[in-house]
């Protein structure tokens, strides 16, 4: 994503008043972001209120923060630790979460990015054709996974009972998609995680992780070791911008993308 195409998604996504289905709607009519930033009072105004005409009509206070941040963070992926945003329509962009009534307008993906590349596996394939071992690769989103979400203060056994069912999908090459919170849904992280040789590089995505604050933190902060694990043989994934902050009201919206 060019850094203009970058700075138009924010600020369609950052402007008050504008929510996913008045994003989609204006998408629908004028194309990509930065076509609906030309348009006039009276053109918009054909798609929504007054007020949100006028609130598209002027760039949001925290935009230009929220580009140089997002900028940086996708400037600073670590080795063998992917970043990217992924827009609705975006070759990245998981097409199941299309089928949902609110599908995110951006993601933020950190983790095992280059999974989810064609291209990739295309060069792939043409470096490697005297290798199998490149069948044992599998690029894009999981075709085949489940959620496995629960209670944040379960009982040992349930705690127990997480890992074991999350490690057996994962043997049977099920993703297991989870929260990151407490409880079972860590239980859950660890046991997929648990499924794969240590040490060996990641060829799926094992297991994803959505969250209900921005990339750049993790909640809760127990799991800081965890998130670079699941990091490392899977992705993180959030709809929010750069430094939102754990806010109760995230934490049911996420859900949707979890059960997507």
């Amino acid at each position: 994503m060019d850094p203009d195409e970058l700075v138009a998604w924010l600020r369609l996504a950052l402007t008050p008043g504008v929510g996913n289905d008045t994003a989609r709607r204006l998408l629908a009519a004028f194309g990509l972001p930065q076509a609906i930033f030309t348009q006039t009072q009276a053109a918009l105004g054909h798609l929504v209120s007054p007020a949100q005409a006028r609130a598209l009509a002027q760039p949001p206070d925290a935009l230009a923060a929220q580009v140089l941040a997002t900028q940086a963070w996708l400037d600073g992926a670590e080795a063998g630790m992917g970043r990217a945003v992924a827009t609705l329509g975006d070759a990245r962009y998981p097409a199941a979460l299309l089928a949902l009534e609110d599908p995110p307008l951006m993601l933020y993906l950190l983790g095992q990015v280059q999974l989810l590349d064609s291209e990739q596996k295309s060069a792939h394939v043409r470096a490697d054709q005297a290798r199998t071992a490149i069948n044992n690769i599998a690029f894009g989103w999981p075709d085949k996974a489940l959620a496995l979400v629960g209670s944040r203060n379960p009982t040992p056994q349930g705690a127990q009972n997480a890992r074991q069912f999350a490690r057996a999908l994962a043997d049977a090459g099920l993703a297991v998609v989870s929260g990151l919170a407490l409880g079972v849904d860590g239980a859950a992280h660890e046991g997929a995680l648990a499924a794969l040789d240590e040490g060996a590089p990641a060829t799926r995505l094992v297991t994803l992780a959505v969250i209900g604050t921005g990339i750049d933190r993790v909640y809760p902060r127990q799991h800081r070791a965890l998130a670079h694990r699941i990091a490392a043989h899977g992705l993180i994934v959030s709809e929010y911008p750069l430094g939102t902050p754990p806010l109760a009201p995230n934490f049911p919206r996420r859900n949707r993308i979890i059960a997507g």
